[in-house]
């Protein structure tokens, strides 16, 4: 396995290779290429300036050089040994320890390292938080829906991912911003960037002027969770529907009046059937993990909502509630799609083991469905979902490309955007490569997956 590893990342070096420099060929045969003409054109300058700029482009980045030329020179800044360059833009000597360099932006003036220092830990965490998400709703209603094939859950499930597979990304993020951002609708998240000015000067937790409302908070919290999940396993399922669907149609009134200036009687209709049927559903499902975890989130937001509209003091949100807040559609945009087409993927995989022959036979010697389902099924059924997760992290990233860009927010994706729209060489080669690095990253951990996941499966 190690003899594997070892030669997996070496192998990664050449395909890098290739990567950029199919890149660097595409920027230098696009029209205008690689030149200094290219960068000045279109800022207005006087011929002195235009020509000392252009000048100072060839000096530093030498692209008055051929193509070739170019690419070979930028390999040489970004290996750690090599030539060195003088201020003049000359090769130097040759140093086995001249470091690496990923060079200057041009459109920000900055080094690009010190650009994806700032940006790649957003966009790391708003993967971080997708991920996790995606798997965990994927594989709880894949599982769910093949175990229960031709049901309501599965008919009603293949339907509803479906339907959120369908919709575009970029669709989905107008919509949310215009419905739960816009003045004209509900105010309810923020719609661009990850902080608000003021909460980088707030404390990182939130806090209260008054114990009294803390005390508040919790107590109503904590009776509110209790009883619904009370509600869950203890009240019939005509209990848990009624209840549900009263709570929902309250929820779909209270949409309704927190709309801005006069609202029509068909909206408050609609708004409130949509919130009966909504809630109604969650209680008449006889699933009791997830309807037990709706319900329970169903009652903390019950409870906190009642008590922030019976404190009296004031309430700092704090710099972690407020980055969670304008978290929370970006993370939705990003993880649906995921979701829901992987939910189909482990339904298929879950669904065509559960009739094979060895199922059958474990059945037959005796053991329990879910020991068959968890211990034999649903293991190997796992090779599909690890040939996805290779390509799923380099997905995210390029999805988060349109996420940064709806939403306004200073990470990879809209870096990329911008560094393409000012044909800056430097950061787009380097943007290529850590793309490149995570693929490759993706498909070495895929390997790895499949002998953990079937013993068969074997490296040496």
């Amino acid at each position: 396995m190690t003899t594997y590893i070892l030669r997996r990342l070496l192998l990664m070096i050449p395909t890098l290779l290739g990567i950029t420099l199919v890149v660097f060929s595409v920027m230098a045969m696009a029209p205008g290429g690689l030149s200094a003409q290219a960068l000045v054109e279109g800022q207005n300058l006087d011929p002195e300036a235009k020509k000392a700029m252009e000048d100072y482009y060839n000096r530093i980045y030498g692209l008055d050089q051929p193509a070739p030329v170019q690419y070979l020179r930028w390999l040489n800044n970004i290996s750690p040994v090599g030539f060195t360059m003088t201020e003049e833009g000359e090769l130097g000597n040759f140093s086995l320890s001249k470091g690496s360099d990923l060079g200057t932006s041009f459109r920000y003036g900055r080094p690009v390292a010190d650009l994806l220092e700032e940006r790649i830990p957003i966009t790391l965490l708003l993967n971080a938080l997708s991920l996790p998400i995606i798997y965990i709703i994927a594989i709880t209603i894949g599982v769910r829906a093949a175990t229960e094939r031709g049901k309501p859950f599965d008919v009603g499930s293949n339907i509803f991912m479906l339907v959120l597979w369908a919709i575009p990304t970029m669709l989905a993020g107008v919509l949310l911003i215009g419905f739960l951002g816009s003045e004209e609708y509900w105010r309810w998240f923020p719609t661009a960037g990850l902080n608000k000015r003021e909460a980088l000067d707030m404390q990182f937790l939130p806090h209260w002027s008054s114990m009294t409302d803390v005390l508040l908070l919790f107590m109503t919290t904590a009776v509110a969770v209790a009883g619904f999940i009370t509600l869950s396993f203890k009240g019939s399922q005509i209990l848990r529907t009624l209840v549900m669907a009263g709570v929902g149609g309250g929820l779909g009134y209270l949409m309704a009046t927190g709309l801005p200036g006069d609202t029509a009687a068909w909206v408050y209709l609609l708004l409130v059937l949509g919130g009966v049927g909504t809630c109604g559903a969650v209680g008449f499902m006889q699933w009791r993990p997830f309807s037990t975890t709706i319900m329970a989130f169903i009652g903390m937001g019950v409870g906190i909502g009642v008590a922030v509209s019976t404190m009296q003091g004031d309430f700092v949100r704090g710099f972690i509630l407020d980055r969670l807040w304008h978290l929370i559609l970006p993370v939705f945009c990003l993880s649906y799609g995921g979701f829901a087409f992987l939910s189909r993927l482990t339904r298929g995989a879950v669904l065509e083991n559960l009739l094979s022959d060895y199922a059958r036979t474990a059945r037959a010697k005796g053991l329990a469905e879910q020991h068959v389902l968890w211990r034999h099924v649903f293991r190997n059924s796992l090779l599909p979902l690890i040939t996805l997760m290779a390509g799923l992290l380099p997905g995210l990233i390029g999805g988060s490309v349109i996420i940064e860009a709806l939403f306004s927010i200073e990470g990879m994706g809209k870096l990329a955007i911008e560094a393409v729209q000012a044909r800056d060489r430097e950061l787009i080669l380097s943007l290529t490569m850590i793309s490149g690095v995570l693929t490759l990253i993706g498909y070495l951990i895929a390997d790895l997956c499949y002998a953990i996941a079937d013993p068969r499966v074997s490296y040496d």
